[in-house]
């Protein structure tokens, strides 16, 4: 392991210090707990949530049953959700980086056949060579080096067999407002207000690197897998922090999770993609 460790830092110099960023924000049982409850309610973070779990469910359709395993699973939530809405469809492994996510997740499928976690990170996982039918992998490759995993990924799944990444969507304007202006402002108010004993606000260095849809595809191929369709989802025309009160009031993207994606105009207000792929039977 010392070895692959090595061999990783010398391509990606910047991958021990992201991981341990990464790894920092939810290193404890409290902090894998308010990740879950982001999702809940009517926050910016719910309404993400769900857009991206229909587009996800969407992807699964053309699979019936067969190995899947969750990369990046966190607390969950996507088992979960497959555990209750398909039963015995599928034999399901997760995995995460941080072990307080894969406590919260065993937690979550307590009593659930057929489910098992391991944490481990998605550049080197401690699966056989095609052994996958399916992979899902969403949220991750924007706190990896996205070419070492889709390498990863795509030797863990079978010839043939589908592959599904999400990516956070870098020219999407809510995205570029809030890497650029919102966050950084808050950074500014937090300093600020720390000068009086009052910090209320701040914006955590997240680590993320997000890719541009043609690059993460070009990237796919590169690894042995051939995307077949993209969709964005969260599709939105507002930005923060406007979109707090108005999704908050607004139903139509819980009720509607359809209309909150687009593979149209409309999808670069996307804050968000996803890839489906298969692995090349050569490869």
């Amino acid at each position: 392991m010392a070895s692959s460790e090595t061999a990783r830092a010398k391509r990606d110099p910047g991958g021990a210090a992201r991981d341990a960023a990464v790894t920092a924000q939810y290193a404890t049982a409290a902090d894998a707990t308010r990740y879950a409850e982001s999702y809940g309610g009517r926050r910016p973070q719910a309404r993400f949530f769900w857009s991206r779990l229909h587009v996800v469910d969407e992807a699964l359709r053309a699979v019936r049953r067969g190995r899947l395993l969750d990369v990046g699973c966190g607390p969950g939530m996507l088992v979960r959700h497959l555990l209750d809405t398909r039963p015995g469809a599928f034999r399901i492994t997760g995995c995460d980086l941080s072990p307080a996510m894969i406590d919260a997740a065993a937690a979550r499928t307590a009593g659930s056949g057929d489910v098992e976690f391991s944490v481990a990170c998605v550049e080197e996982m401690p699966f056989p060579d095609q052994y996958f039918d399916v992979v899902v992998a969403m949220g991750v490759l924007e706190y990896a080096d996205a070419g070492d995993a889709l390498r990863e990924i795509a030797r863990v799944v079978r010839p043939g067999g589908l592959v599904v990444v999400t990516m956070l969507n870098p020219l999407s304007p809510y995205r570029l407002v809030e890497w650029c202006v919102y966050w950084p402002l808050l950074r500014v108010l937090g300093r600020v207000e720390g000068l009086f004993g009052v910090p209320r606000h701040a914006a955590d260095v997240s680590g993320i690197r997000a890719i541009r849809p043609a690059r993460l595809r070009r990237m796919m191929r590169q690894s042995g897998l051939t995307p077949q369709d993209a969709v964005h989802f969260d599709v939105t025309p507002l930005v923060p922090p406007l979109d707090r009160p108005v999704r908050r009031w607004s139903r139509t993207w819980r009720e509607h999770p359809e209309r909150t994606v687009s593979r149209g105009a409309r999808r670069c207000l996307g804050t968000a993609y996803l890839v489906r792929a298969r692995r090349d039977d050569e490869a």
